[in-house]
């Protein structure tokens, strides 16, 4: 799938330094987790990027660099649960925007509806999910759940 900057594809084993460049990064996953060992971006490759049914896709600019992932994935029975991990270098070009208008164009066409997790202190994040008349529906196992609700 290609947006107007960006490509988003499979992942592919030789994507591994890649993704370990991006989640061993301390800013990068200030919000999300522990920064992630080889050993672990590994296992993360395998299970969610390589796997028959990924959770996530690899996203890069048009000259083929990788920049990050967006995940993408059935969230619950109606939903697909969308969210985006990029390099500190691509952050405040919009790309996180860009990306949640395909992924909102696709689940139209799934007829899907779509989530945002979050923790509350990742402001970029919820103005993001408010932008694009996500609402808030509830906070669980420490996370802000948003929901945009395309289909009933």
């Amino acid at each position: 799938m290609k947006t107007k900057r960006l490509h988003i594809r499979r992942f592919q084993p030789d994507d591994l330094a890649d993704l370990f460049k991006l989640l061993s990064d301390k800013e990068v996953m200030r919000y999300l987790e522990k920064p992630y060992t080889l050993k672990r971006t590994d296992q993360f490759l395998q299970e969610a990027g390589l796997h028959k049914h990924p959770l996530i896709f690899a996203v890069e600019d048009m000259c083929g660099n990788f920049i990050g992932y967006i995940i993408y994935h059935p969230y619950d029975e109606s939903s697909y649960e969308i969210g985006w991990v990029l390099y500190k270098t691509e952050w405040r070009k919009g790309y996180a925007q860009e990306l949640t208008e395909a992924m909102l164009c696709d689940a139209k066409q799934k007829r899907k509806n779509l989530v945002i997790e979050c923790v509350p202190e990742q402001e970029s994040t919820k103005r993001i999910a408010l932008k694009n008349h996500f609402r808030f529906i509830d906070h669980i196992d420490h996370c802000d759940i948003y929901k945009l609700n395309l289909f009933s």
